[in-house]
Formats: C-alpha cells, sequence, structure tokens
C-alpha cells in the first residue's frame, strides 16, 4: 500500500501513514521518518491505543494518534491511511468540500467528505479534529494538510484514498471546460445509496441520516399508516421488485 501511495505520487518525502488495528488494543503501523516507497515488513511498528510503542525498531510514525482516535471513534474501523494527494489536498487548503451527485463511483464508496480545521501535525490537538466527523464520514479532508480515509480493510481504506483524488482532479479538469458541470438526478442518486447498502457500506451521509432520523420521528404510531401512506409504500416497494426482476 505505501508503494501504490507513492507511484501515485498521494506521498512525498517521508509524508503521509498507513495503520491496521488486528486486535483489541494493538496497531500496526508506519514508522516516521521514511518514504513510502523504502517501506519493508521489517519497518513496521506496533502501537496499543495508547500510543505506546510494543514493537518494531524503527520509531512509531508522529501521526499515529490521529488514527487512534478514529479507531476509538469508529469502532468498525480497521485501517486508515493519511496521505496528501494533490488536488483533494487543493480542497483542504481552500476549505471546500467537493460537491456530491456528480460521479457513481464516488457516490457509492465515499458519498461526502468533511473539512477538518488546521492542528499542528503530530499533535493530540490535531488527532482530535476528525472527531466531529469520523461517524458521519469515511473520508475527512485535514485543514491545511491533507486527507484520511478509513474502512474495515486496509485495501478498502486505500481505494478511498484513490477515489477521493481522483474524484477531485476530475472536478478540477472539468471546470477548465467552461460548461456546467451535469448533476445525477435525485432519484439515479436514490439508486446509487441502494447500491452502496448492498454492497455493505454504511451510508454515511450527514444529511441522509438527518432526514432518515426526522421520518422516523414524523411517522405514526404502528398499524396507523394513512392510506396514502401505504399506497406510496406499496407502489416503491413494487418498483424496487421490478427492478431487481430486470436488473
Amino acid at each position: 500500500m505505501g508503494h501504490k501511495l507513492w507511484l501515485r505520487q498521494f506521498v512525498d518525502g517521508n509524508g503521509g501513514n498507513i495503520s491496521y488495528r488486528i486486535g483489541p488494543n494493538e496497531v500496526i503501523c508506519t514508522p516516521t521518518m521514511l518514504s513510502k516507497y523504502d517501506l519493508r515488513a521489517r519497518d513496521l511498528c506496533m502501537v496499543d491505543l495508547d500510543g505506546n510503542q510494543i514493537a518494531g525498531t524503527m520509531q512509531a510514525t508522529s501521526e499515529i494518534l490521529l488514527h487512534l482516535e478514529i479507531y476509538k471513534k469508529v469502532p468498525e474501523a480497521k485501517a486508515a491511511v493519511h496521505c496528501h494527494p494533490p488536488h483533494a489536498t487543493a480542497y483542504a487548503i481552500t476549505g471546500q468540500v467537493p460537491p456530491s451527485g456528480i460521479i457513481p463511483e464516488y457516490e457509492i464508496f465515499i458519498g461526502k467528505v468533511a473539512v477538518a480545521p488546521y492542528e499542528t501535525p503530530g499533535t493530540q490537538a490535531f488527532a482530535e479534529t476528525v472527531l466531529p466527523f469520523v461517524k458521519e464520514h469515511n473520508a475527512i479532508l485535514l485543514g491545511n494538510h491533507g486527507v484520511v480515509t478509513w474502512a474495515d480493510t486496509p485495501t478498502l481504506a486505500e481505494w478511498h484514498c484513490e477515489i477521493l483524488e481522483t474524484y477531485c482532479a476530475t472536478l478540477a479538469h472539468a471546470r477548465q471546460l467552461g460548461a456546467p458541470i451535469a448533476l445525477i438526478s435525485e432519484e439515479k442518486c436514490k439508486d446509487l445509496v441502494a447500491r452502496r447498502k448492498r454492497t455493505g457500506f454504511p451510508d454515511q451521509r450527514p444529511e441522509r441520516a438527518a432526514a432518515k432520523k426526522s421520518k422516523r420521528a414524523s411517522r405514526p404510531a404502528a398499524g396507523r399508516f394513512s392510506e396514502s401512506e401505504i399506497e406510496a409504500l406499496v407502489k416503491r416497494v413494487t418498483r424496487e421488485v421490478l427492478k431487481e426482476i430486470a436488473g
């Protein structure tokens, strides 16, 4: 994975770090002051969830605290990647969030990112900048710094980096054409969310979570749906079944 990040120019110098939670209190991570292209298995370190190094001949990355805060806040997260892909980092240094509803792969794998405020890298304050966002996002732009992504496997965490960077790069190229960017319709976006759920990825977009919560709050008690609600539900289920049969 370190080699892939270097070859994709997502890291430079000794930049970037990778971790993998292998036990209740054990996390493998990359060392400090080593290019990810030069990384070998013997260079890896192991720390506990408090950041204490428990194995490895090299010193663990100084930014491991960022990874540990993610693991503590999101138990289902098992792997995290921090790197500096240029197009995604461009959004991070301007404090912007790339728009959603444009490319299917981004909708399925990422959904939406957040922007965390800047703090000095390697500090506990830096690690805690992601805490307001980690429950609702699997990718965060780190203010004036880079990105961090996570998933339940190292491969998927790295994919999130690639998909996010490619998405941001594509948006930058599209804007240079001088034409409006076409959006995927809301109805088609719902299809992508459904596919996301079928593949096992949680739909962590906050606006959708809020909408679901609001819908649950306004729903009548069981057995007291109105006729119009029942009719709408039957139509929606019928459409879904027909789509499944056709697909």
